[in-house]
């Protein structure tokens, strides 16, 4: 039975715009119902809030309101102007309000009277201004400022998200976390349809942004901890749990870039979608291998994405210049990209987020990663991030090379951190050496779904790229370096010698050997006559 025969009628929802975030609540908020949004300082809860806001009134025709009770309205604006979200547009077309208020310390007393009314008033009218669909009150703490008894403020609270409700509109609710409970009053988790929790943790002098849904009535949802990434192009959310076993497999085939490797594949190079790591010591050329493959795919008109963890792209670009490979020009036609970073700058769930994040935006066919041995960390956690790295590029259909710093004296099966169980092709750099030479040597060391050579081939770095050359058997084996370039040299003054009709040793005909060696046998025997 497939998917569609297990599927049962879905709660209504709307769509925040952040694509992370509706894959994991499958579609997005509850419609037509509050969500409670809850983190400590700096975990982006405003920001989350206007997003929703901004992505509604943009996408989906849909006006919002923003009431905020800490806040200037100039404030929110010019923060949020650095992502490119430009609020007095919204409101001059009427599609967004920002409305502030006011609640001084004192101003709310406890009493035996006290409701929301004032506010309903406020905000029903400035919902019907514009029609308004969404709802961002930020942050609830700020409007029951001053009040302890648990008995008002749960009742106001429940008064407040079932007028919300009747109002027909979608609403977060933005609260600040409190020790030991979702919120500091710990009401508000209890009365909310949706409850998404924020964090903001540092591990290692690293920060990661995490997001879960808590709760979610009437729906399914992700359960995990995901990853969120926030800077200058907005929030990026990381569905890990969504990249799941189902991506669609391809017969075709991508060329590698290098005529002999494409030789030693049986398909004739990579399968499309498929992901290929490329290993070997220092010096053996994994950047150039990659550079190769990022200029073919260009070269076809198509787009690559390199994400570089070691070296500027400057200097990547002006290092295989010295090889023959031109990437500036890609550059400059927009078909490749280049995104480096530091392994450093952030953890492994932030580079997922980034790289997932510059993938939809960029829409690549191909894309190299080098290197994936710049992530340090336990095995468990390299492992992971590897893993959910793969998966994400197989759900897109992307065909990915990356490569991968190994020791000279490297065992294959130990150190890899279980790297050679997610990819498809294994590509294996290493040196041969022979007669005092250090020569450089590949092999294909698997090949998911093709036939592929068994030979370890000789390669070599010209100023025209990656040359590999024909493997040269002799008595003693196979010969690379200057004991092949002897060898050929000799075979080639014999086929010469051969195609002149000449001996191969003193240069003279075969027949004047022959007729001087009777000569000489003929002297010989009047020498003994006499």
């Amino acid at each position: 039975m497939n998917d569609k025969q297990h599927r049962h009628p879905q709660l209504s929802k709307a769509a925040t715009g952040i694509d992370g975030l509706d894959a994991i609540t499958e579609g997005g908020l509850p419609a037509g119902r509050p969500t409670l949004l809850c983190g400590a300082a700096g975990c982006g809860k405003t920001l989350f809030g206007v997003t929703f806001l901004v992505e509604g009134a943009q996408r989906f025709a849909e006006p919002g309101i923003l009431m905020t009770f800490e806040e200037r309205p100039e404030d929110i604006t010019a923060n949020v102007g650095s992502l490119g979200y430009n609020l007095p547009s919204l409101i001059a077309s009427k599609k967004l309000i920002i409305d502030q208020v006011k609640i001084e310390r004192g101003e709310n007393e406890e009493s035996g009277d006290y409701d929301l009314e004032g506010l309903f008033v406020r905000l029903g009218h400035a919902i019907d201004t514009i029609g308004a669909k969404r709802v961002v009150l930020d942050t609830i703490e700020n409007l029951f400022a001053g009040l302890s008894d648990s008995t008002i403020l749960r009742s106001e609270l429940r008064r407040l998200f079932t007028w919300l409700k009747e109002k027909n509109v979608t609403a977060i609710v933005t609260g600040e976390r409190g020790e030991g409970q979702l919120t500091r009053h710990g009401l508000e988790e209890y009365v909310s349809d949706c409850v998404i929790l924020l964090d903001n943790r540092v591990q290692n002098q690293i920060t990661t942004r995490l997001l879960r849904v808590v709760k979610y009535r009437g729906s399914t949802h992700g359960t995990n901890e995901y990853p969120f990434l926030i800077d200058h192009k907005g929030i990026s959310v990381l569905p890990i749990t969504s990249a799941r076993l189902r991506h669609q497999t391809s017969s075709e085939p991508v060329p590698t870039g290098i005529q002999g490797l494409d030789d030693m594949l049986g398909a004739g190079g990579y399968y499309k979608g498929s992901s290929i790591l490329i290993s070997g010591a220092s010096g053996s050329g994994k950047t150039i291998f990659g550079s190769h493959f990022a200029d073919a795919t260009c070269s076809r008109g198509e787009r690559c994405l390199y994400f570089a963890f070691e070296e500027s792209p400057g200097q990547i670009v002006r290092n295989v210049r010295s090889v023959g490979l031109d990437l500036q020009k890609h550059v400059d036609s927009g078909l490749l990209r280049f995104e480096a970073a530091r392994p450093t700058l952030y953890g492994f769930e932030m580079h997922l987020a980034r790289m997932n994040r510059d993938l939809d935006e960029f829409k690549p066919t191909t894309t190299i990663i080098d290197p994936i041995s710049a992530f340090r960390g336990s095995d468990s956690e390299v492992h992971s991030c590897l893993l959910r790295m793969v998966d994400i590029l197989k759900t897109k259909g992307i065909t990915a090379v990356m490569t991968r710093l190994t020791t000279e004296d490297e065992n294959l099966a130990a150190g890899d951190q279980g790297i050679p169980s997610l990819i498809d092709t294994w590509v294996s750099l290493g040196a041969l050496e022979a007669n005092g030479e250090r020569n450089r040597g590949l092999y294909v060391l698997k090949s998911r779904g093709m036939s592929h050579s068994n030979q370890i081939r000789e390669y070599q770095i010209t100023n025209d790229g990656i040359r590999l050359l024909d493997v040269y058997r002799s008595v003693g084996g196979v010969l690379v370096g200057s004991a092949r370039r002897h060898a050929q040299a000799i075979q080639q003054r014999k086929a010469r010698a051969a195609t002149n009709g000449k001996h191969p040793k003193n240069g003279k005909a075969p027949g004047a050997i022959k007729l001087a060696s009777k000569a000489r046998r003929s002297l010989k025997a009047k020498g003994k006559s006499r």
